[in-house]
């Protein structure tokens, strides 16, 4: 797990340096450069050493091919390409680095190479026989990579910061997608909360000609159902061993390194499965799990793990966080983030692979499983939805949105009283908008008020709309977990979990997005995932057997904070201008209600509070 930088075009080699040194943290063991004075092509690399040490430096070079290249990532069926293209002649000099096979791949299969990749990557191919830089992201953008174009210049990296660090870029918030982040939570790709700043799409390729000065952006990949809504009971006992088998190698997949590695344990299904799979592929033994708890215990899941590493016999870690740790933690983490970030977890999250990061250099992770077989609270939403917005008349959705509004305020995570004011509000708009509306800091009638020049509602939304109506299929939960699947996974779920385990120099793998494992759930009727109410069905079939009994029938609990407990500890000091457009005033006065006790805004402070750090950045 690395760092890249690079830019064709104008510069020097002071401006790579200050790239690259944007990236220590995900690269804090080795930096190498790679300079074409000629063609003004500059690549610049961190190396997080997890494969290979010494063979495995990067930029790496095939001097036969006319290839360079830098790569941030995991290829997890490298060994098995690289058998292959020994068969095609296609000579090694390495012993086992997964970055070699990229070479070799490209020189075989061209700008198809990322469809023959079981893996996370972001990677930069300088051809210097066809003076083309060719760029990818994996299936889900597990790993970042954002690019620019200005006159005379095309720079990429695996951080904003990195390219704002080149001297010809200059760059300021783009007010549009400050809108899009209030509304989804996150800036949906291309975009990114800057307006020169790009982001390739998850399963996204760009290549720069030289010769042409021609940008090119390809998708190679994109999450789709691909399933009818037959699901005979009968088939459950087949479906479910074969996903067990699928996981079962997912897991193996993932546990190749040559430093130690451990597991993220939250005592949930997802991380206890990932866990004890690991445990029977390497002895409970020799496995090392990590969670961290609250003094707070609405939030605390500490003794769930603690009991489901009891079970499987892993080596267990914890460690206990309050608000002070809070308070000293989040303003530099906040501030670290290239883009602002609307999910609170990212806080846990990081501390937990910092504690992590004492103990392994890798950890496995249960991140997909809840979009890929319909895991999260708005799928059992979905059945009352369709039926409140048939028979609940419009007018009386407003009046019991304000009936809402007065329940009191409760300080659990996701007390009773929030869920249901997200809710109501999501089912005030159409089912292509419920979605992001329930998972936005802001609804849309609320942007006027919020914004100088607010965006219609259909531009405001439009990445979601247009996935919702362009869907193959016309169930409303495959629909939900299209939108989960390319949205939120890619752009909350897994965009946390880089930037925290990379800010604690930790590489973090995620068995559930296994290309084959996928591949499957793609295939996989609804009625497997979602059935007679129960979430995760056929996930928890298959897992009988594999994890105990009670992590099993253990309600889910997400990953959060004690927000409403910590947030007055957290606000901005009175005065600060508000940036990307917001109306003066309008802040202010949420965080008046908070205090007061009146309104229940946590998700809005939290975000304004995030973006307030993003547009402090010099």
């Amino acid at each position: 797990m690395c760092g890249l930088a690079g830019f064709v075009g104008v510069g020097t080699q002071a401006d790579i340096r200050s790239m690259t040194a944007c990236l220590v943290h995900r690269g804090p063991d080795d930096e190498a450069f790679h300079i074409d004075t000629e063609n003004h092509v500059f690549l610049g690399f961190r190396r997080l050493i997890v494969l290979d040490p010494e063979a495995g430096k990067q930029p790496m070079h095939s001097i036969e091919h006319g290839l360079v290249v830098v790569f941030n990532g995991e290829i997890y069926n490298h060994a098995a390409l690289r058998r292959e293209l020994e068969g095609y002649g296609h000579r090694f000099r390495t012993g086992h680095s997964d970055t070699e096979v990229l070479l070799h791949g490209y020189a075989q299969w061209g700008e198809s190479l990322p469809l023959h990749l079981e893996g996370m990557f972001a990677f930069a191919i300088w051809n210097s026989r066809q003076r083309r830089v060719f760029c990818a992201r994996d299936r889900f953008g597990e790993k970042p990579f954002y690019y620019a174009i200005t006159p005379g210049l095309f720079i990429f990296g695996s951080e904003i910061t990195a390219l704002h660090a080149h001297s010809g870029l200059t760059d300021e918030l783009d007010t549009g997608a400050v809108q899009k982040f209030f509304a989804y939570g996150y800036v949906p790709a291309p975009r990114t909360i800057y307006r020169k700043v790009r982001k390739l799409a998850p399963g996204g390729t760009v290549t720069f000609d030289l010769a042409a000065n021609d940008i090119r952006l390809a998708q190679y990949w994109r999450f789709k159902i691909e399933a009818d809504d037959h699901a005979p009971a009968e088939k459950i006992p087949a479906l479910a061993e074969e996903l067990r088998a699928l996981l079962t190698v997912a897991v193996k997949r993932r546990l190749e390194a040559d430093v130690p590695l451990g597991i993220y344990l939250s005592g949930g299904i997802d991380s206890t499965a990932i866990l004890a799979l690991a445990a029977r592929a390497r002895g409970p033994a020799g496995i090392d799990s990590f969670t961290i708890g609250f003094n707070e215990p609405s939030y605390d899941e500490s003794r769930f793990a603690r009991e489901a590493a009891a079970s499987i016999g892993s080596r267990h870690h914890e460690r206990i966080i309050d608000i002070t740790d809070a308070c000293r933690e989040l303003p530099a983490l906040l501030a670290s983030l290239d883009e602002p970030f609307a999910d609170p977890s990212i806080l846990p999250t990081y501390l937990l692979a910092r504690f992590a990061r004492e103990h392994v250099t890798v950890a496995l992770s249960g991140d997909g499983s809840d979009e890929l077989f319909a895991g999260y609270d708005p799928f059992s939403a979905l059945a009352p939805a369709r039926h409140y917005q048939n028979f609940v008349p419009a007018p009386l959705h407003r009046v019991l949105r304000a009936g809402a509004s007065k329940l009191p305020r409760g300080n659990a995570n996701m007390s009773f009283d929030y869920r249901l004011r997200r809710l109501l509000r999501g089912l005030s708009h159409r089912p292509a908008l419920w979605n992001p509306v329930w998972l936005g800091a802001l609804a849309p009638e609320e942007f006027s008020a919020c914004f100088e020049n607010p965006l219609p509602t259909e531009r405001l939304f439009e990445d979601a709309i247009d996935a919702w109506d362009k869907s193959e299929s016309r169930n409303p939960v495959d629909r939900t977990l299209e939108f989960y699947t390319n949205f939120y996974l890619p752009e909350m779920i897994l965009a946390k979990a880089d930037r925290a385990s990379m800010r604690a120099s930790l590489e973090c793998r995620a068995p559930f997005l296994d290309s084959d494992l996928v591949a499957f759930c793609q295939r996989l009727p609804h009625g497997y995932k979602l059935r007679n109410g129960q979430r995760k069905f056929l996930l928890k079939e298959a897992l009988r057997g594999v994890v105990p009994d009670f992590v099993l029938k253990r309600r889910k609990k997400g990953f959060g904070i004690p927000l409403m407990d910590w947030l007055g500890a957290l606000q901005p000091a009175a005065g600060r201008a508000d940036p990307g457009g917001m109306k003066q005033g309008y802040a202010a006065a949420r965080w008046h209600g908070f205090r007061a006790k009146t309104e229940d805004e946590r998700l809005f402070l939290w975000s304004h509070l995030s973006l307030l750090h993003i547009a402090a950045k010099p």
